[in-house]
């Protein structure tokens, strides 16, 4: 078989020549089997052709990459294969999963259901497409499908939480962002959309600042109102007008006010994420004024 129809193909041969580019380069798009195999093996003729069935079953969602170890020893050696068959998964240029030996058809089901994306992905990635292209109703009822196949997918509680944040329903999306799994980069997005949303439900935006400026207006030193405008203004996203006030309050501030002020500030940090430039030059500061 040629590179060129290999490309075509949910089945394809590879070698040293093409190794890089249809196992490894491949993979970054695509979750890729290698089976190494030899002519001579008993046990490489049982499991090839029920890899070969399940990647034709598959359509592309998975390619199976047979090698000969007899025509490819470097590779083989490259890949510390001891006995054959021996099939190893490959994911993002690397192995992410593999066996070896003859197992049966339901065994390597099993084994592939373990790393290929399962109906709930394929639900929660296209209604992410749809989210980003701004259809919100559409993208509220693919993450919902996706939920009713998996209850618990992270991407989906968070696409949900995501798009209602974007259609403003503040309250309903913190209800849902709330339910997104600990312990994974949905939950980080999940906290700072949260802190985001807690602002913007603080009394509505325009009203809380009007009341806040008028405060600090007739009461300068009203350290409070101080804190409550700054709140204000993150929820109309003004966060360096929001970070510079708190700021000022927590160097003014030895005591209560200066702990609400500093939580508001951290509050604002989740809201942006580490990586945002306001948090990488305003946290150094936060520190030195409470040291």
């Amino acid at each position: 078989m040629s590179p060129n129809s290999a490309t075509l193909s949910p089945i394809i041969e590879v070698d040293q020549a093409n190794f890089q580019t249809e196992v490894i380069e491949r993979s970054k798009t695509v979750p890729v089997v290698v089976d190494f195999w030899a002519p001579w093996c008993g046990p490489c003729r049982m499991i090839g052709p029920v890899l070969e069935k399940l990647a034709t079953e598959a359509k592309g969602a998975w390619i199976l990459a047979k090698l000969n170890t007899d025509e490819n020893q470097s590779l083989a050696m490259q890949h510390r294969i001891s006995g054959i068959p021996a099939v190893k998964a490959f994911l993002g240029g690397k192995v992410i999963d593999e066996f070896v030996g003859a197992v049966p058809e339901p065994q390597v089901r099993k084994w592939l259901a373990g790393f290929l994306p399962g109906r709930a992905d394929e639900l929660s990635a296209e209604a992410e497409r749809q989210e980003q292209a701004g259809n919100y109703s559409a993208a509220m009822l693919g993450y919902r499908n996706a939920l009713a196949e998996d209850a618990e997918h992270a991407g989906a509680r968070l696409g949900v939480g995501r798009t209602l944040f974007a259609m403003e329903r503040f309250a309903d999306a913190l209800t849902e962002l709330e339910q997104v799994p600990f312990g994974g980069m949905a939950r980080a997005e999940a906290e700072g959309l949260m802190a985001r949303a807690r602002f913007r439900l603080e009394g509505g935006p325009d009203e809380a600042e009007i009341r806040a400026r008028h405060r600090v207006a007739e009461h300068p030193d009203d350290l409070v109102a101080r804190i409550a405008l700054a709140r204000a203004l993150a929820g109309r996203d003004e966060y360096r007008d929001a970070l510079e006030g708190l700021l000022a309050v927590v160097k003014r501030d030895a005591g209560e006010h200066r702990d609400s002020a500093r939580q508001a500030m951290l509050d604002i940090f989740t809201a942006l994420g580490d990586a945002h430039p306001l948090c990488e030059e305003y946290r150094p500061q936060l520190a030195a004024a409470l040291w």
